[in-house]
């Protein structure tokens, strides 16, 4: 690329990596607090929090470099334009032409990104992240290890655990079980160790007593022993399989279902494969309608915010308008064309106004950019 194609890219790059970086940041924070509640009553570590969190941000960049690149390429441009660059590129011959290859190519590159993101990082974060969740429920023996309260992993089951030493060892154990209402059982020990066994989770029970009541409270049974084992995987409910989600599939899946499923589920994945496809296509769109509402029309303050305000009512318009086409195209899959229709729409209309398709200059408007042809 020319030399001022190369420094208006560079003079792109850093607002469109800060936007996005802004964005995830936000975004991720949101949803990452989803997660603490689990961790914390799971008894996860710091760095599993992490883990989990960071499984969550290719779905979030999927929505967000799109607009993180269109923001971040109207602000630059626009700083170009505020300092004067343009007019002074466009007094040496830079044509608009030239002007929009810079563009074009920041919009290439963060339009592979996306699809990457979109077509392989994605259904592979949410999948890991299934199935870590997945992990951490069903581990029900990381569940009890709080000292000094009351715990209820699951329905019916009461454990308290008096405290923890530095050994991994416990001390003052209470397990109360009272799923069979007519016959509830108490275990008390001194002392014990949840250990995790390739079997699942066992707690081990040492010098306690048993108690065992019958006949709806009428009899009171007590059992003493020295050693016991009690099965905690008895107490977490029974893994569910269940049909892997849209966003945990790949782009082949979605294109090609199980036969076997249902109409709806089969048109269901249809939208979702054409969806991801058509996303990172709005950078294009957004690329050229950044461009357009930079370098045409007045450069008088008033009208400048006016075509940047109308700028990101038409970005905006546009992705709210390809998001709602999902609903529409479960229903039917022919609507499935509408998905490239709203970003060929931006395209063409940018290029329309961008190339002199306005069908009067405004009055005062800036001189425009020469084309290639009406260069000197």
């Amino acid at each position: 690329m020319p030399k001022l194609s190369t420094y208006v890219l560079k003079q792109l790059i850093g607002p469109v990596a800060l936007f996005a970086f802004l964005m995830t940041c936000v975004i991720w924070l949101t949803q990452a607090l989803h997660f603490l509640d689990l961790i914390i009553n799971r008894g996860q570590s710091a760095t599993t929090f992490l883990y989990i969190s960071m499984l969550v941000i290719p779905n979030l960049l999927v929505i967000i470099l799109p607009l993180a690149f269109f923001f971040g390429c109207l602000y630059a441009l626009s700083r170009l334009q505020s300092d004067s660059e343009l007019v002074v590129m466009a007094s040496v011959g830079y044509s608009r032409s030239q002007m929009a290859l810079p563009v074009l190519v920041a919009a290439v590159l963060v339009m592979t990104l996306a699809y990457i993101c979109g077509l392989y990082l994605m259904p592979a974060g949410q999948r890991a992240l299934k199935d870590k969740v997945g992990d951490i429920s069903a581990n029900i023996g990381t569940a009890l290890l709080n000292e000094g309260t009351f715990n209820t992993p699951s329905k019916g089951l009461t454990v308290f655990i008096r405290e923890i030493d530095n050994q991994g060892g416990i001390h003052g154990v209470l397990v109360h079980d009272s799923r069979n209402p007519k016959s509830t059982v108490t275990y008390l020990a001194e002392s014990g160790l949840i250990v995790q066994t390739p079997a699942g989770a066992r707690l081990i029970m040492v010098d306690g007593t048993i108690e065992m009541s019958g006949k709806r409270g009428a009899r009171l049974n007590v059992l003493k022993f020295q050693r016991d084992v009690v099965d905690l995987d008895q107490f977490a409910g029974k893994a569910q399989a269940s049909e892997r989600s849209t966003n945990e599939r790949y782009l082949r899946e979605l294109l090609f279902p199980d036969p076997s499923l249902k109409p709806k589920v089969r048109r269901a994945y249809l939208a979702e494969a054409h969806n991801r496809l058509s996303q990172p296509l709005y950078c294009l769109a957004f690329a050229l309608i950044a461009l357009a509402a930079v370098i045409r029309g007045k450069r008088a303050r008033g009208a400048h915010v006016l075509r940047m305000t109308l700028a990101c009512s038409a970005a905006i318009g546009l992705r709210i308008a390809g998001y709602g086409v999902q609903g529409l195209a479960v229903s039917n899959t022919a609507l499935c064309v509408l998905f490239y229709v709203f970003p060929l729409i931006g395209v063409v209309g940018a290029l329309y106004f961008l190339w002199g398709g306005h069908p009067r200059p405004l009055p005062g408007a800036a001189p425009a950019l020469p084309t290639a042809s009406q260069k000197p």
